[in-house]
């Protein structure tokens, strides 16, 4: 029996693996040669996307996002969370391209992403492809690249390398896992360290792949970004930060006062801060004095997002300097969700990959696997998975106070389509104690 592996993060790798017979036949069209991986931007079939199913991409990217938000803030136990709904999402409809029947429906139900596989691909494509045109015209490093690793002499069906040729730009890599699973291993660790400037490396350890695997699919996300208003270094100093508990650590605490667009609502209040270029910002969403971080997590939503009132204000701004490093486990938050039968040996139907449907070598998920990186400093942000609001208030409006020195939600988002690329939260900016990655349960 094969088994179908998904390690997603700003890296986002599938991974194909079987016991069953080796096939003979050729890569199929596509096929290139490890070490040399195909640019990350598409192009082709996906500039034919349209503006409405554009919409309802960066639709379903962010009702996922929250969804995933919630199961894996459950699972983390109070700790620091961060992780990529975009890498996520596009890794996951690259595997979908290849889904059939019940599976395909149920991975389409939990990525709200119900278009066809082509008008997907060419919707992702459209996308990903104006992110990184923004990033190089933008004032700010964008990058969002993917590429398939096969095993050579394994057969692949030309339709599932066409579209995810076409409409994520991932390209078809031919390694050896059979003869040299760890030289394959090598090759695929390279390119993740290169396509997330070395913030992600090593995501393979020696001997997890094997001469059983047949596929790895990567995603990569890699953003970094200078404020349009940088905090002063001089003015950061050590302050309390509230701990969940009663507890509190010291962090070094940034602070500006300027022109920002700020909202409130009830039971939180919330904070743009755009980055070079205006394109891309972090928007900060804080509880008020009296509201738990619990309490503004459940009001997540598209809906809440779409609804911010957000204004032109003077605010008097502190932001704790931080830097994350998160690894998840996604297979049990998507199975929560309603991605059952994708991991289930017996039902999940991936034949649209290779053509195998026979119980003993077909395809199924086996695992989901995210790692994420940010640091945030008085310059800007660095990730791996513009023109702010300018208006005047009225004389003796006094300015709004905006301190993060308790928990608080975080994501990076784009403006102009309202796209999540990044999400998280901050319980502990000290670092503290990481919990343990989540296990999934057999």
């Amino acid at each position: 029996m094969r088994i179908l592996n998904v390690l997603c993060g700003m890296v986002l790798l599938l991974a194909a693996c079987g016991c069953g017979r080796d096939e003979a036949a050729s890569s199929g069209p596509g096929a290139s040669a490890a070490g040399a991986p195909v640019p990350g931007t598409p192009a082709g079939a996906a500039a034919a996307a349209s503006a409405a199913d554009r919409e309802a991409l960066v639709e379903g990217v962010n009702r996922c996002a929250f969804d995933l938000y919630r199961e894996l803030a459950a699972q983390s136990k109070g700790g620091n969370l961060f992780f990529s709904p975009l890498s996520a999402s596009a890794t996951l409809a690259m595997a979908s391209v290849g889904a059939r029947g019940g599976t395909a429906k149920e991975m389409r139900s939990v990525l709200h992403l119900d278009l066809s596989a082509d008008r997907l691909s060419a919707a992702m494509g459209g996308f990903v492809g104006d992110l990184n045109s923004a990033g190089k015209d933008g004032g700010f490093e964008l990058c969002v690249a993917n590429a398939l690793w096969g095993q050579k002499g394994h057969k692949f069906l030309p339709e599932f390398l066409a579209l995810n040729k076409a409409g994520y730009g991932a390209g078809l890599q031919t390694v050896d896992f059979a003869g040299d699973a760890d030289g394959a291993c090598r090759a695929i660790n390279a390119w993740v360290g290169e396509q997330t400037r070395d913030r992600i490396t090593g995501l393979f350890a020696p001997g997890s792949l094997d001469k059983t695997t047949r596929m790895v699919l990567t995603d990569a996300v890699y953003f970094k970004g200078g404020w349009r208003n940088v905090f002063e270094e001089g003015r950061t100093e050590p302050q309390p930060f509230k701990l969940d508990g009663g507890r509190t650590v010291q962090v070094p605490m940034m602070r500006q006062t300027d022109w920002f667009a700020f909202g409130a609502s009830r039971g939180y209040k919330a904070v743009e801060l755009p980055y070079m270029g205006g394109r891309l910002a972090m928007l900060v969403l804080l509880p008020e004095k009296g509201h738990e971080l619990a309490d503004l997590e459940m009001r997540l939503s598209v809906r809440m997002l779409k609804g911010l009132d957000l204004e032109s204000h003077e605010v008097v701004l502190g932001l704790p300097r931080f830097r994350l490093e998160t690894e998840s486990r996604l297979d049990g938050a998507l199975k929560s969700l309603g991605m059952a039968e994708a991991f289930d040996a017996r039902k999940a139907d991936f034949s649209g990959i290779d053509g195998e449907t026979s119980p003993d070598a077909k395809l199924f998920l086996a695992a989901v696997v995210h790692k994420a990186f940010v640091d945030v400093n008085e310059k800007g942000t660095e990730a791996a998975a513009a023109t702010g609001v300018a208006a005047c208030a009225a004389d003796g409006v006094p300015p709004e106070y905006f301190t993060a020195d308790h928990p608080f939600v975080f994501l990076i988002r784009d403006r102009k389509t309202g796209a999540i690329l990044f999400l998280g939260r901050v319980t502990d900016p000290s670092g503290g104690s990481r919990p343990e990655a989540p296990r999934n349960s057999e």
